[in-house]
């Protein structure tokens, strides 16, 4: 049985799920979400929790198993409580300025560069350095946070660029540090 499958997953309170054959709706205050199973798996409601079982024991449908129990969990997660992901800009006049749906970045190059948010997903901005992503769905959430990560990825000399908040980059010596050796 899958470490990961078998566990129940609990419902908080606010939040309810309707189960029906091959899809699973989930609401919450954060929004709602509906997630797709696979043939080979069901899914059961007891009481305030989702039990997500499986009808064979083969390779694919084990791993599916887990898979699914985590996309729902998610789910659950994001409509509930929602998620964030935190994203710094180091670097010498590197900012960012929310305008409505938009984010603009002035990044060192000789324009400023707009990112539209998708919808789902909302920004702020602390102290023009720091920006915070929030949104009900995780993989979105994530996408959009490595997409600004790629307007100007950190570089490992100076450490200039958009990194997550939790990241840490490798820095190198520069040519100086390597010629008295």
């Amino acid at each position: 049985m899958s470490r990961i499958g078998r566990l129940a997953i609990k419902l908080p309170k606010g939040t309810s799920a309707d189960v029906k054959a091959g899809a699973v709706s989930v609401k919450g205050p954060k929004g709602a979400a509906s997630i797709d199973v696979p043939a080979p798996l069901s899914v059961e409601q007891r009481e305030d929790e989702l039990v997500v079982q499986r009808s064979g024991d083969d390779r694919k449908t084990r791993s599916l198993h887990g898979l699914t129990r985590k996309l729902l969990a998610n789910a659950v997660t994001g409509v509930s409580v929602g998620f964030t992901r935190v994203l710094e800009i180091n670097g010498v006049g590197y900012r960012a300025e929310v305008k409505g749906d938009m984010i603009q970045f002035a990044l060192g190059y000789s324009h400023p560069i707009l990112y539209r948010l998708p919808e789902g997903v909302r920004a702020s901005v602390e102290k023009q350095v720091t920006v915070t992503l929030e949104g009900s769905d995780r993989q979105i959430l994530g996408e959009v946070a490595a997409q600004i990560r790629k307007l100007r990825p950190p570089e490992p000399y100076k450490g200039k660029g958009i990194k997550y908040a939790n990241e840490t980059i490798r820095r190198k010596s520069g040519k100086a540090a390597g010629a008295g050796a």
